[in-house]
């Protein structure tokens, strides 16, 4: 007998061990009861994978409760947010234990790794397997991270090596190869993206604005420099690579991948240029890469540039919500 919405709710979602302090009523009324800590400001985030659109249907199930979750957290982390609580709605075509235990198992352990309890949500049937998940965390008051505040002569930095999520879907839809020794990293980075919580709670007073990296390097560093009133001097021969991408692609290739690939889930922040001894010697600790790739300037727009001074062309922007697709990678 199939089970009810009530019962999948019950198996799978109430039983979750993980209880916060500041929880007053999770999951089993009409709403949740929260107690946000005195002192701080909630930051809500959040963000709808649809099958064939954000992943493809036939992905492995933990890998999708993983990237679900670890989405809104990167979002929080580009706000110097501490991660608190989530709310998920969940349509699927019918019940599959199967992928329900293992799209639970994915969830759940990335969200006990950051202390997230989830609070609340809804599940419904439909045509398709649709996931919206909200995120909620905490900023202490005038600290959270903004788009704005970036000014002439700051730093332009990213964590990590964008640019190897977009390489993993070109190979996937063989529109490139890519040697066997890579295929596992580059379908981790993918479909098992890392939220940079730590750097984006270490940023809180050092950086001048942030920007998670998901729809590509140049298209969302373009968001800052928009909200800021600022523009741009990229250092294209900067750009962290990691080994996979610079053996799978030409150099020119690889670069664009870099600032248009999108699903990085990094993080591009600035940083005035007081602020780079402290950086420098707080980076050393973090488990990824930073890197400096450029400066934003008072003259609007976005320069990429080699380093003889050359521009570098850029032949596509980044990830468009309304023509890009899972079964399209342009």
């Amino acid at each position: 007998m199939p089970l009810s919405e009530f019962a999948l709710i019950d198996r799978y979602f109430a039983a979750h061990a993980r209880r916060r302090p500041d929880v007053a009523l999770g999951i089993g009324d009409d709403g949740a009861l929260l107690t946000p800590p005195v002192d701080q400001q909630l930051v809500v985030t959040l963000d709808t994978l649809v099958a064939e659109v954000h992943f493809f249907a036939a992905a492995d199930p933990e890998g999708i409760g993983h990237k679900v979750l670890a989405v809104n957290l990167s979002d929080l982390a580009a706000m110097g947010a501490t991660p608190a609580w989530v709310t998920l709605a969940l349509t699927l075509p019918k019940v599959d234990e199967t992928w329900l235990k293992a799209f639970c198992r994915g969830l759940f352990a990335l969200a006990d790794r950051y202390g997230v309890q989830l609070i609340g949500g809804d599940t419904t049937q439909g045509p398709t397997t649709v996931i919206t998940l909200q995120a909620h965390g905490f900023a202490p008051l005038g600290l959270a991270l903004r788009r704005t505040g970036a000014r002439p002569g700051d730093g332009i930095y990213v964590t990590g090596t964008p640019g190897d999520a977009g390489l993993a879907l070109a190979a996937a839809f063989g529109k490139t190869t890519v040697a066997s020794e890579y295929r596992d990293y580059l379908q981790r980075r993918l479909e098992r993206p890392e939220p940079r919580i730590a750097q984006g709670l270490a940023l809180r007073g050092l950086a001048s604005a942030a920007i998670d990296l998901s729809d590509g390097l140049a298209q969302d560093l373009g968001h800052i420099l928009e909200r800021s009133g600022v523009g741009a001097r990229l250092a294209v021969d900067q750009l962290p690579l990691s080994p996979a991408l610079a053996a799978s692609l030409d150099p020119e290739a690889a670069l664009g991948m870099a600032l248009a690939g999108g699903d990085d889930y990094e993080l591009c922040f600035t940083a005035p240029p007081e602020q780079t001894a402290r950086l420098e010697s707080l980076a050393l600790h973090w488990d990824c890469r930073c890197t400096c790739i450029g400066v934003i300037t008072a003259e609007p727009g976005l320069w990429l540039l080699r380093a003889d001074e050359s521009v570098f062309h850029l032949h596509r922007s980044g990830y468009n919500h309304f023509t890009s697709h899972a079964g399209k990678s342009d």
